[in-house]
């Protein structure tokens, strides 16, 4: 009889989780390309209704992916009403100096905020950003603004409204109410930054649930 190779007494014994390693489920896409492209139809057309043209409307997407969410809608708005110039529409708005978590995370580099030639003074900004979830980011947002002019009014545009907010803070336009978890997360994919258009959410691995975080602060 042939014996197997010895092993030593005091090898540890095999983990299952060594075993069989937490593999996290495939994400779950939530929205393609065609139904991106609806959403932002029907708010472009939602913001001409509401403010009974575009004319005094300004566009400040917030980095990373407002920003190219907010250049089609800025385009939208000027197909719908050809008297628009979609460059004057739009302009981008950095938050990072008045977010109220940066003392902990890791140091951040600061970004750019472009204001259309016309600036924002009387103007009605529409804040555009792809996830909405505790609503942290769009105080930040409403701090910059102030800092940089005097609106005649702010909405606020999302691709994605999550839930979970902390703040009292609520979109005037919405691409898609998407009830969630805590522990799941949302991506939002976009063809100028990440190769294709699509909204997708994950749950993260059972080891690794108790520390995870939602996407879209």
């Amino acid at each position: 009889m042939t014996s197997g190779p010895a092993v030593p007494h005091d090898a540890p014994a095999s983990s299952p989780l060594e075993s069989s390693p937490v593999v996290p489920p495939a994400p779950t896409e939530v929205l393609g390309a065609p139904e991106i492209a609806r959403a932002l139809t029907r708010i472009a057309h939602e913001i001409l209704e509401r403010n009974k043209g575009g004319a005094d409307v300004v566009l400040l997407g917030i980095p990373t992916r407002g920003v190219p969410l907010a250049e089609r809608l800025a385009l939208r708005l000027a197909e719908v009403e050809p008297g628009l110039d979609a460059s004057s529409l739009v302009g981008t708005l950095d938050v990072t100096m008045h977010r109220d978590d940066l003392h902990r995370q890791p140091p951040r580099a600061i970004g750019t905020t472009t204001l259309p030639a016309g600036g924002i003074d009387g103007k009605v900004v529409v804040l555009v950003d792809d996830v909405l979830y505790s609503g942290r980011t769009i105080r930040a947002a409403l701090d910059a603004i102030s800092d940089i002019g005097r609106p005649r009014a702010v909405q606020l545009a999302a691709l994605v409204d999550r839930g979970h907010r902390e703040l009292p803070i609520r979109p005037d336009y919405v691409g898609k109410n998407l009830p969630t978890s805590v522990s799941e997360r949302v991506h939002v994919r976009l063809a100028e930054i990440d190769g294709d258009d699509a909204v997708l959410i994950s749950q993260p691995p059972v080891a690794a649930e108790t520390q995870a975080e939602g996407a879209g602060l």
